[in-house]
């Protein structure tokens, strides 16, 4: 990992940008047949996520399990949709050795970062904005409204992530799931 991934103080959600139709950007007919990097994921949903005949009928909600569903699957990257309700919460998680990039199409969300001897920072991301992060990224992600959905893509693809409770005695501690487990609060 380089140094300057730990020392950097801008949170990857304040990098945020603006998304919308765009030709020429990357997109799941043109991948390159390689791992992609932050930049690149965060193009790839913003081109998903600009194309809702290819997803909209699997766009649903449930308050007790959030819905999402798998758009795509390579040996390089994998794209997912998610759908959100407030009640909808990941709990603290890593993506292990992946990077990441995040749509929100409809609604917004709410991303949760630690901090230490503080509370926790929440940022909320609404819809049309897109961002991208590294493997180093910990973060908790829930819905902020009512119907809000997202497209969500990793490089390379998901098999393993790392989900962190913090004990009443302040002790951090991280246990490793599945990409196909539901992730929810373990705190």
């Amino acid at each position: 990992m380089a140094p300057s991934q730990l020392s950097e103080k801008t949170l990857p959600v304040h990098r945020a940008v603006e998304f919308g139709p765009e030709p020429g950007r990357l997109g799941l007919g043109d991948l390159p047949g390689r791992d992609l990097d932050a930049e690149e994921l965060r193009d790839l949903v913003a081109t998903v996520a600009s194309d809702p005949d290819a997803w909209a009928h699997l766009v649903g909600f449930h308050d007790q399990e959030r819905v999402y569903a798998s758009l795509h699957r390579d040996a390089h990257v994998d794209v997912w949709l998610l759908c959100w309700t407030p009640e909808n919460d990941t709990g603290w998680h890593d993506h292990d050795i992946s990077s990441g990039a995040v749509a929100v199409v409809a609604g917004e969300l709410i991303e949760n970062n630690l901090t230490v001897g503080d509370a926790d920072m929440e940022t909320r991301i609404g819809a049309g904005r897109a961002f991208s992060f590294g493997p180093e990224h910990i973060h908790r992600l829930n819905g902020a409204a009512p119907g809000s959905v997202s497209v969500h893509a990793y490089s390379p693809p998901l098999w393993r992530m790392g989900q962190y409770a913090v004990s009443e005695a302040g002790v951090l501690r991280r246990v490793s799931v599945s990409y196909a487990d539901e992730l929810r609060p373990i705190d």
